[in-house]
């Protein structure tokens, strides 16, 4: 991992030179990643707020879960529909244009005056959260120099711990104190000074190529690519299974009181946030290594979470664990996409996106019904259980062959 950038002719010869490498640079990149906070705090503020939603538009709770399932149905698709329909757009044009509708998203869904018109809103959000996902990693790379492209990767998707950390309670905060109403508003405020600081800021990003249909199918033809998905395949549904009932699980196997519950769910997101940037150090040094090493604590954590007694200390233990693990995911298998496919990253990302989505959609539902029928504790067996098997995966096929190792390793090396 530590090979010069000179050594990689594939990625040097097609990625385009950093625009800037000033304090300017890492200012739009730092644009990017609160606009990636403003879309998750989006996407799931309905988990906070669904049942004074559903009050409000007279619908029940469980209709009023399609605004967290239709988004990720969407944006499954949208990764892959979108990254053909830019072809060679400028990605400053592709990225203001994704505020934008996120802008328009949660301005409608502050002011829908049915659930009809929130669903529309919500479907707006998945194309935000595909295209998001597809184009910002790799612009953000893009915008500074070869040895800082893993640090702007991480504080991009640091956004999504942030999220988790301060823009869901928060939102939550504001339902309780102002109308669920007021939190789209506010998250629609907050992307407003995004767009406002990208169109001041952001330099014109051309692409690497224009990325075709024929193109999407770039990743499934590399060993690499191909054994990233996999292993996303298991990983993730292994982790949503379980992390969708984290909650009941701090209530449920370790008897904690609200209080304890809710400063647990801060550590979590804290921690996550810090694994983040970690993350992004592990990364430049070993995709392969970061990916093992999220693999086996996640597993770890949730194997733990069933044997390790209750109480406050054990279950500090399982979030602190879980919560790192967490941190490091996004940052581990966006890098791998990346570098498994450096002459085609949009491509790859695009493709990862849908995984995701197919994965956290898979992962819930095989969860729910472990929970339903078998308890929460056999739920986490079962989701530590598919992590190992994405353990597995990327420590015996994850391992690129000598000559495509040494092609790939610098796209995130120092200089």
């Amino acid at each position: 991992m530590m090979n010069s950038p000179s050594s990689n002719p594939c990625i040097d010869d097609l990625s385009p030179e950093p625009v800037k490498t000033t304090r300017s640079a890492w200012l739009a990149v730092s644009s990017i990643a609160v606009g990636t906070f403003a879309m998750v705090s989006t996407e799931f503020m309905p988990i906070g707020l669904l049942t004074d939603i559903a009050r409000g538009l007279n619908v029940s709770d469980g209709t009023a879960g399609l605004m967290i399932t239709m988004p990720g149905v969407l944006a499954a698709l949208a990764g892959p529909g979108l990254i053909v329909a830019s072809g060679r757009l400028d990605r400053r044009t592709v990225l203001i244009a994704l505020t934008t509708l996120l802008i328009a998203s949660n301005l409608l869904a502050a002011f829908a005056p049915n659930f009809a018109t929130m669903l529309v809103a919500r479907l707006m959000l998945g194309l935000c959260v595909g295209g998001f996902w597809t184009f910002a990693p790799a612009a953000a790379t893009q915008l500074v120099p070869q040895a800082s492209k893993a640090r702007a990767m991480s504080l991009v998707l640091a956004g999504v711990s942030a999220a988790t950390v301060l823009g869901v309670p928060a939102g939550s905060l504001l339902g309780t104190l102002f109308g669920w109403r007021a939190s789209f508003a506010v998250t629609g405020a907050l992307a407003a000074v995004v767009l406002l600081v990208q169109l001041w800021l952001l330099p014109a990003i051309p692409p690497v190529r224009a990325i075709g249909a024929r193109d999407l199918l770039t990743p499934l033809t590399r060993r690499m690519a191909q054994v990233g998905l996999l292993a996303v395949l298991f990983f993730i549904a292994g982790h949503f299974a379980a992390y969708t009932y984290l909650k009941p699980l701090l209530q449920q196997v370790f008897g904690l009181a609200p209080h304890s519950v809710s400063t647990l769910l801060l550590v979590y997101g804290a921690v996550g946030f810090i694994g983040t940037f970690l993350g992004g150090s592990l990364v430049a040094r070993s995709v392969r290594g970061t990916t093992l090493l999220a693999a086996l604590m996640l597993a770890t954590a949730l194997l733990l979470s069933t044997v390790i007694g209750s109480g406050f200390v054990a279950g500090a233990v399982v979030v602190f664990i879980w919560g790192v693990a967490f941190g490091l995911i996004p940052v581990a298998l966006t890098g791998w996409m990346m570098e498994a496919v450096p002459d085609a990253p949009e491509a790859g990302q695009a493709l990862l996106v849908s995984g995701f989505q197919v994965a956290i959609a898979s992962g819930a539902l095989i969860g729910g019904v472990t929970v339903d029928n078998y308890g929460i504790s056999s739920a986490m067996v079962l989701s530590g259980a598919l992590v190992l098997v994405a353990a597995l995966i990327v420590g015996t096929l994850g391992r690129a062959p000598g000559g495509a190792a040494r092609a790939t390793s610098s796209a995130f090396s120092p200089e």
